[in-house]
């Protein structure tokens, strides 16, 4: 019985490992997606500059949205000790400080400050994906299957 247990689990990890591995969506300028809405109108690019995370707001057609009255928090930080992090605008992108490789970013977004916030989550995995060579948090390879960009 022990056996079995163990051979069940050991299958649950492996696939949970194999479907945890890219297969992420990418926006047009190549930034991880995150959704902000529940109903996929509004979605956040995240990407890389300068060594902070820019955060476009895109609308369900994947185009720029002008930032006005929404309003993003965030947090970081190894998993169970995520910290605030200070979010600044610049233009129509939202600015944050980049977490440690391997750490948690957590944001919530409104599109106003009376409605319900949205989290959306990424773990900042730097390594490479021996598939595509792009860095885990960008990688859009599943490890089934590969996936167009």
């Amino acid at each position: 019985m022990k056996k079995h247990i163990l051979a069940l689990l050991s299958s649950v990890a492996i696939t949970v490992s194999a479907l945890a591995h890219g297969g992420v969506e990418l926006g047009p300028n190549g930034g991880r997606i995150l959704k902000f809405s529940k109903n996929e109108t509004m979605h956040g690019e995240v990407t890389v500059k300068g060594g902070k995370f820019h955060i476009a707001v895109l609308d369900k057609d994947m185009k720029a949205v002008k930032l006005d009255a929404q309003m993003l928090t965030a947090s970081g930080g190894p998993s169970g000790k995520a910290a605030r992090l200070e979010v600044t605008k610049d233009g129509d992108q939202f600015v944050i400080p980049t977490v440690k490789a391997g750490e948690w970013l957590i944001v919530q977004f409104k599109p106003d400050a009376k409605a319900k916030a949205v989290t959306a989550r990424l773990q900042y995995d730097t390594s490479e994906c021996a598939k595509c060579k792009a860095a885990e948090w960008l990688c859009a390879c599943s490890a089934t299957s590969p996936k167009k960009k």
